[in-house]
């Protein structure tokens, strides 16, 4: 068997985002503009615009399992049981030694200190308070334990550490062991807590990079010359991934095909993002999909909303589709904020209901487009009908100088 002819396929989407809890929801949001980005008042810090995800905490566990667990864990689990009813695939349909849990995250660990520090700092600092879970909830694999925990599965199960990033990390490797043969189905994607950190904010705010606006759901505008940061936001997605005969032989529908991929080093600085490597990244992956650039019909960018970061991106999609006459550009954050982790699976997964209505869904919070991101094609405001959708790149790239893409396309 060509391990690399091995195609893999997506079944199953199960997400929590700051405006919706399952994909048919989130989808009529982002058609429609709908920004649910709401301020919230932070310990120490004060108030900032953010995204909160609202979905059914207890669904899939109990409340008392919440508590000893984390948020990260519990955004988790109600995602991959989602992704797996969404797929309509039974955990025991394959050897739970055969499943495995790949979980993006751009942090983990951080709410939970924070959280510990102000209530011993209620005792005076006496660590005798200190809870006894803090160190299973900070290491990193927390979130994906916590879920093979919850659905008794025991195949390899860890964290994709890949900045902002990470959510198409997990996308990356699951399709690799699934080609490798090492598992037979994947729970892969990324998942965010960052709302509970006030020093995430706090960091932001200190680089000049927070976003703010009167209204904070006007507070994330990428490419409007008036953009002034980011919107951090909480938010989790999780895909069933399956080869592609396996998928066929059991009926599932199919969202799409991973086609296409890469990841690559910017290997300059800690927080400027880099145009070359960024197009280098998308030519790469376009590469190992046989496409070229024209062949794209949907670009999601990865665009935050801080100033040089749209700019750098916006150069590099001109590097490589300048000429595309047929590729049209939108951006989930502005409706959405910044998911970290979770951003790209999230947006992937906003994008995905286009093979079926052929909708491009807008960037919004955009009153004055600013020249130095000028792109073809760029939908703005307004959903575009298209004639036909059959493929999908999405950007997303992290701190410290990771980059990575990701192409789907329709199953014909």
């Amino acid at each position: 068997m060509n391990i690399h002819n091995t195609r893999i396929v997506i079944t199953g989407v199960g997400l929590a985002a700051p405006n919706a809890d399952n994909l048919a929801e989130f989808r009529a949001k982002l058609l429609a503009g709908t920004s649910e980005i709401t301020e919230i008042d932070l310990r120490y810090f004060g108030k900032a615009p953010a995204g909160i995800c609202t979905f059914p905490e207890t669904k899939y566990r109990k409340k008392k399992e919440n508590k000893r667990g984390t948020r990260a864990g519990c955004l988790g689990v109600y995602c991959a049981n989602e992704a797996l009813a969404d797929a309509n695939l039974s955990i025991d349909h394959y050897d739970r030694d055969r499943i495995s849990v790949y979980v993006g995250l751009t942090e983990h660990g951080t709410v939970e200190t924070e959280n510990e520090v102000y209530n011993i700092s209620q005792y005076d600092y006496n660590v005798d308070y200190w809870t006894h879970h803090h160190n299973p909830r900070t290491v990193l694999n927390n979130p994906a334990g916590e879920i093979t925990m919850n659905l008794g599965i025991t195949g390899p199960h860890y964290a994709i550490g890949a900045a902002c990033a990470a959510g198409n990390a997990s996308l990356i490797q699951g399709v690799q062991m699934l080609r490798l043969g090492e598992v037979d189905m994947a729970l892969a994607g990324g998942i965010s807590e960052s709302t509970g950190s006030f020093g995430i904010f706090a960091s932001f705010q200190a680089q000049g990079a927070l976003g703010s606006h009167d209204d904070p759901r006007k507070a994330c505008r990428p490419f409007d010359l008036s953009r002034d940061g980011i919107v951090v936001s909480e938010g989790a997605c999780l895909y069933v991934l399956e080869r592609l005969e396996d998928a066929l032989e059991r009926g599932a529908e199919i969202y799409a095909e991973i086609v296409g991929y890469a990841m690559n080093s910017d290997a300059r600085d800690f927080v400027l993002p880099y145009d070359k490597r960024q197009a280098e990244c998308m030519e790469l992956a376009l590469e190992r999909a046989g496409l070229q650039a024209g062949d794209i019909d949907i670009l999601n960018t990865h665009a935050t909303g801080t100033k040089q970061g749209d700019i750098e991106e916006c150069k590099a999609i001109r590097k490589v589709f300048g000429s595309s006459t047929t590729t049209h550009i939108n951006n989930t954050k502005s409706i959405i904020g910044h998911a970290m982790g979770a951003a790209g699976v999230l947006e992937l997964a906003g994008n995905l209901p286009a093979f079926t209505d052929k909708l491009v869904h807008p960037t919004i919070n955009v009153t004055d487009f600013d020249p130095e991101c000028e792109l073809p094609n760029m939908v703005l405001n307004d959903p575009v009908q298209l004639d036909s959708v059959d493929t999908i790149l999405n950007n997303s790239f992290g701190m410290v100088g990771i980059n990575s893409v990701v192409i789907v396309k329709k199953m014909s």
